[in-house]
């Protein structure tokens, strides 16, 4: 591509605003940001569309990234975002409520009634987290009702720790965050009662079991005070490890014909994603998944890998439909598919009356 022609793709008339790039990224944490960042560096006209909803805002700070150590999520998000302007990443605020493809790439509609154009589409749209439904427990989430203790272990060591148990998984949950406190009480709520064996270990690493159902939570000053079960009794517990459902925002991906399937750990039902290849790649040629939404389990440090190595992917498929087409142009200078691609070139957004 001469620079005559690299200019015409990759500008727009002063004022105006562009509706046609190379990568459309929907999601802006940390994957769609890496991602963005990747593809920005390797000279490509990226967009990230983002509403605004990060799973991970009632955190006070990012942990196990090396050198953003107890980051606030806000913060690391906004520096991601000056890093990609700094490569001529653009931003729209807004979501994407439909994807269709068109030609040899998709077209976006956002909630606000336009459209963009796109010749890869990267969706990041991350997840859910559907909490039990317990009152009083919502208004807690990601302060004192916590779900990793990777995430937030540290934060809470030698307190009082609860442990709801909602499923199959609840005793290793309580056998792992008796790493980070000595004082850690299952509550089996509305699981099946331990077997013998988990009873065994249970006892033998110093957790507490309590019977009967979790009515609500207890605060003090805004903090949690403790758990009220459905006998009227309260256990004071400074802080509460629950397990969600983990639910992928899969809007647009519909649209595509991308569902979601079953995630499952230890043979439990967790929650469900979106099935894609180690780089991101979907089932669906051109559309690449990454972060939470593909891979539910990742922290924020693995999630912004994943945009890293979609990023990549993206930026080689790219390379490989640029090749197969200029040895097409080498072989027949002149055609209607080049006479096309010129058009578009010079005429852009104009051409499809967007």
């Amino acid at each position: 591509m001469n620079e005559r022609r690299e200019h015409a793709m990759n500008s727009t008339p002063e004022g105006a605003r562009r509706t046609a790039y190379d990568a459309v990224v929907i999601g802006g944490g940390a994957a769609g940001l890496s991602a963005a960042l990747t593809l920005g560096r390797a000279r490509r006209s990226v967009l990230v569309v983002d509403a605004g909803q990060p799973r991970n805002a009632p955190a006070h700070g990012v942990h196990a990234y090396l050198g953003h150590e107890g980051t606030p999520p806000a913060e690391l998000l906004a520096a991601g975002r000056a890093e990609v302007r700094c490569y001529g990443g653009e931003f729209r605020t807004g979501r994407a409520t439909d994807a269709r493809r068109v030609g040899d790439g998709f077209r976006v509609a956002l909630a606000d009634g336009s459209r963009l154009r796109a010749r890869r589409l990267l969706v990041t749209t991350g997840l859910v987290d559907e909490l039990p439904d317990v009152p009083g427990l919502a208004e807690l989430w990601g302060s004192d009702v916590l779900h990793c203790p990777y995430c937030h272990g540290w934060e809470v060591r030698d307190r009082a720790i609860g442990v709801l148990g909602t499923g199959p998984l609840a005793v290793h949950q309580a056998l792992l965050w008796r790493q980070w406190s000595a004082d850690v009480t299952l509550f089996l709520h509305t699981m099946d009662d331990p077997d013998e064996r988990q009873y065994e270990e249970l006892a033998a690493r110093g957790v507490c079991v309590v019977t009967g159902e979790v009515a609500s939570l207890e605060t003090r000053d805004g903090r949690l005070h403790g758990v009220r079960l459905a006998s009227g009794t309260l256990i004071t517990r400074q802080a509460l490890a629950v397990a969600t459902k983990l639910r992928p925002r899969t809007g647009v991906l519909a649209s595509l014909g991308l569902a979601p399937t079953d995630l499952e750990m230890a043979g439990a039902v967790i929650g469900s994603h979106i099935a894609a290849d180690p780089v991101g790649a979907t089932g669906v040629p051109g559309v690449w998944a990454a972060g939470n939404v593909a891979s539910p389990m990742d922290q924020v440090v693995a999630a912004a890998a994943a945009g890293v190595r979609a990023g990549a992917a993206i930026n080689a498929d790219l390379i490989a439909e640029e090749t197969r087409r200029a040895v097409e142009a080498r072989r027949e200078p002149f055609s209607a598919r080049m006479e096309r691609e010129v058009c578009e070139a010079v005429l852009g957004d104009r051409r499809h009356g967007l």
